[in-house]
């Protein structure tokens, strides 16, 4: 057994100071009183919260999902610790069905065998989408939704982004859903109207890929899948909160209607952690600066944010407090995934953060052991 004190506890709902948590691989208690003998880290006044957890994250460090190594998922899994996130999905691109299958095949291979953040399995972000609104996503590779090219794999498919609009869309959430209903299918690159997407809701929809981005621009006369989103009280959503994807107003905004379904995502790239320079996401080129990636046509292709980047900016652009913020990163998507994660509480496991007033990563453990 393990005890930190002297830590801020943030919890679902206030921060505990004076309190010392007990923990071994699972959290045991929170006390003021500490037990002679027993191992005691101090935390010096800093933050403790859950482990953060990333719904949405292709690459980080030099790898990506669609590399299909284990070193490649190795490099991600190491590489977010620095950034607080003790789990994540290992997210694909729009490729070649073969290329598709070859990082499906690694992920369920291989997600036991990262010494990082932990892998929950994985977030298929297209092929299924549609091609007016691919984004930085291979418009080549988009096609129609099918059963084949994934039907060894949905049982670590966690979440899979499709467009409702396109063909087949609605056989193939209504079949899956029937028989895996854990996936958690998510809008997104979509032309969707309103009605459009409120229909594809009634068909097992719960989610929403990166609100705003890749969808409708929002019309008072012509409402779009983000109006369906916002007005509809139990679709979750992620933002990607760089303060370039969208502006920071729109963090709250989003906050006031969305709260705890909201979820902060990186949609992280290979370069995130690396330096300005052209790089390679879904066999397309990329071009990153210190701020953005983007197609050699200026689309923005995903991002070079970290997790407790988009925390400190949702921070400094919202009215909320500490409790709060946190559970965007932690509660919130856990409940996403229908998940035991995300809270400090007795029998959850030890995935465990101590990080700064200006959300600089300190130390962190995944169930119980120290990785930073």
């Amino acid at each position: 057994m393990v005890a930190i004190k002297n830590a801020k506890i943030v919890t679902s709902k206030k921060i505990l100071e004076g309190y010392t948590l007990f923990f071994n691989k699972k959290i045991l208690q929170i006390s003021k009183k500490i037990p002679q003998n027993i191992k005691t880290i101090d935390a010096k006044g800093l933050y403790l919260s859950s482990g953060f957890i990333d719904l949405h994250i292709h690459g980080s460090n030099g790898a990506d999902t669609m590399d299909a190594t284990q070193k490649a998922l190795n490099t991600i899994s190491k590489s977010l610790l620095k950034n607080g996130v003790t789990s994540f999905l290992a997210t694909t691109m729009t490729c070649s069905n073969d290329r598709i299958k070859k990082a499906l095949e690694n992920v369920k291979q291989n997600r036991h065998r990262v010494d990082g953040a932990k892998i929950l399995g994985i977030h298929l972000e297209g092929p299924f989408i549609n091609p007016k609104k691919s984004g930085a996503q291979n418009p080549k590779y988009i096609q129609k939704p099918n059963i084949e090219s994934i039907k060894n794999y949905l049982d670590i498919i966690k979440v899979i982004t499709i467009a409702p609009e396109i063909d087949e869309a609605e056989r193939f959430i209504k079949y899956i859903k029937k028989s895996y209903p854990e996936i958690v299918f998510s809008i997104g690159h979509t032309k969707a109207n309103y009605k459009e997407a409120i229909d594809s809701f009634k068909w097992g929809i719960t989610h929403a890929t990166h609100l705003y981005n890749a969808m409708e621009r929002t019309h008072h006369r012509e409402p779009s899948a983000i109006e369906a989103i916002l007005n509809t009280k139990d679709i979750s959503c992620e933002i990607i909160a760089d303060n370039i994807h969208i502006n920071p107003i729109y963090y709250s905004l989003t906050y006031k209607l969305k709260r705890d379904n909201l979820i902060l995502i990186t949609d992280a790239i290979r370069a995130t952690c690396l330096k300005s320079g052209e790089y390679e996401l879904g066999g397309q080129k990329i071009f990153v600066d210190n701020k953005k990636a983007t197609l050699e046509n200026g689309v923005l292709a995903g991002s070079i944010l970290k997790l407790n980047e988009a925390l400190k900016n949702f921070y400094n652009n919202v009215d909320i407090t500490i409790p709060e913020l946190i559970k965007l990163v932690t509660i919130n998507p856990a409940k996403v995934l229908n998940q035991k994660l995300g809270k400090i509480a007795k029998g959850y496991p030890a995935d465990i953060v101590l990080f700064d007033k200006d959300f600089n990563i300190k130390s962190l453990f995944i169930e119980g052991e120290r990785k930073l």
